[in-house]
C-alpha cells in the first residue's frame, strides 16, 4: 500500500513534490533515520550553504557531527550563515570558504585552500544554482547556468578528488530540480544560444545534465572509493524561489515544502548505511524514474557528446588518473587492525 500511494504521489507530481507527499512518505522512513553521530570525524563540504536548502543541509551535517566547511560566493552572507548554524549547533565545527561555482579562477582558489586545511573530504554536496532574469556569461564565457550547475561542480569534484579519494567512503551529491522533468537534453546546443532564453528553462535543462551525468561521474569516481548521487527536493519555499518566481511561489506557498523538508534526502544520502545504490537519482528517500516524457529520452552517443564538451569546457581530463594504492578507512593497512 505505501509503495502505491508512493508511485501516484510521484506521478501526479502536484501532491507528491509539496508538504503533503513529504509527510506521507515520511512515515515508512522511521528506521531509516541516520544516528545522530553518523557524521562524526567527517568532514562535509556544502556550496550555496548560505540560505534555503544549502544552509539546512550544512545545519544538519553539523548536528550529525561533521566538521562542515560552507563554500559561498558572498563572505557577509556566509558569515551569517555560519553563526545562526553554530548557534543552532553550539558545539558544531562550521568552517567558511569562498567559492563562487560559476568562476574557474574561484573555484581553483578553494580546492587549493581546503586541501592545505583537510586530508580528505567525506561529503560534498553540490547545492548552489541560479536561475538568470536573462543570458548571461561567466568570465570563460559559458551560458550561466551551465557554468554554476554542470561544469563548476565537474571542476570542483576534479580538484577535490584527492580528498574525495582519501577518504575511503566519500559520498558526491546533486541537488537537482523536478523541473528537469519537462527538458531534454541539450546535445545540440549547451550553451543557450538558439532561440528565445528563458531563465526557468536553463535552470531545467542544466538539471536535466546534473542528473544525466550522474551515473557517468560515478562510474569515473567508483575507483577512488566515491559514489555519486543525485536528488530533487520537492516545491521548496526557498528565498532564490520567491525572488526568481514569485507568481509560482505565492501560488503555491501553503503547500510548498519547508527548506529542512526539501534538504531530507540529500542528508540521507551522505549518512545512511549501508550506503545507498549510487550512480541514481533520488526524491524522498527512494530511486525515481529519470524520465515521464518521450521527448526527454536520449541516446547514449547523444550524452557521451555532451559530457565530453562538458568536460573540455570545464578543463577536466576525460579520463582521471588512477587512483593510488591505499587501505580503505576502517580496513587493515600496513600495520593497523581495521578499527575505526
Amino acid at each position: 500500500m505505501i509503495r502505491t500511494v508512493d508511485a501516484l504521489l510521484d506521478r501526479t507530481i502536484v501532491p507528491g513534490y509539496t508538504r503533503l507527499g513529504y509527510h506521507l512518505r515520511k512515515v515508512s522512513w522511521t528506521r531509516d533515520d541516520p544516528p545522530t553521530d553518523a557524521l562524526h570525524g567527517k568532514t562535509a563540504l556544502v556550496t550555496g550553504a548560505n540560505s534555503g536548502i544549502g544552509k539546512s543541509i550544512a545545519t544538519r551535517c553539523a548536528g550529525l557531527g561533521a566538521r562542515t566547511v560552507l563554500a559561498v560566493r558572498d563572505a557577509d552572507r556566509g558569515e551569517r550563515a555560519r553563526r545562526e548554524i553554530r548557534d543552532a549547533v553550539p558545539e558544531a565545527q562550521v568552517e567558511l570558504e569562498l567559492c563562487d561555482i560559476a568562476e574557474p579562477g574561484s573555484i581553483d582558489a578553494c580546492a587549493r585552500a581546503l586541501r592545505e586545511r583537510h586530508g580528505a573530504l567525506d561529503v560534498l554536496v553540490h547545492n548552489a544554482g541560479v536561475l538568470p532574469g536573462e543570458r548571461t556569461e561567466n568570465s570563460a564565457g559559458h551560458e550561466l547556468a551551465l557554468a554554476t550547475h554542470v561544469l563548476g561542480p565537474l571542476r570542483l569534484t576534479d580538484r577535490l578528488a584527492p580528498l574525495l579519494a582519501a577518504s575511503g567512503d566519500a559520498r558526491i551529491i546533486f541537488v537537482a530540480s523536478g523541473g528537469m522533468y519537462t527538458q531534454p537534453l541539450p546535445f545540440r546546443d549547451p550553451q543557450y544560444r538558439r532561440g528565445e532564453y528563458r531563465g526557468a528553462t536553463a535552470y531545467a535543462r542544466t538539471k536535466r545534465i546534473q542528473v544525466a551525468f550522474g551515473p557517468l561521474l560515478d562510474g569515473r569516481l567508483a575507483d577512488h572509493g566515491v559514489s555519486v548521487h543525485s536528488m530533487h527536493p520537492g516545491w521548496v519555499a526557498t528565498p532564490g524561489i520567491t525572488a526568481a518566481l514569485p507568481r509560482f511561489g505565492s501560488a503555491l506557498r501553503p503547500a510548498m515544502r519547508t527548506a529542512a523538508e526539501g534538504a531530507d534526502t540529500a542528508v540521507w544520502l551522505a549518512t545512511t548505511t549501508p550506503a545507498p545504490l549510487s550512480g541514481h537519482f533520488w526524491h524522498d528517500r527512494r530511486i525515481r524514474d529519470e524520465h515521464y516524457l518521450r521527448h526527454t529520452r536520449y541516446t547514449e552517443g547523444h550524452l557521451l557528446s555532451l559530457w565530453e564538451y562538458c568536460l573540455d569546457a570545464a578543463d577536466v581530463p576525460l579520463h582521471p588518473p588512477r587512483p593510488p594504492i591505499r587501505p580503505r578507512r576502517g580496513s587493515a593497512g600496513p600495520g593497523g587492525s581495521g578499527n575505526r
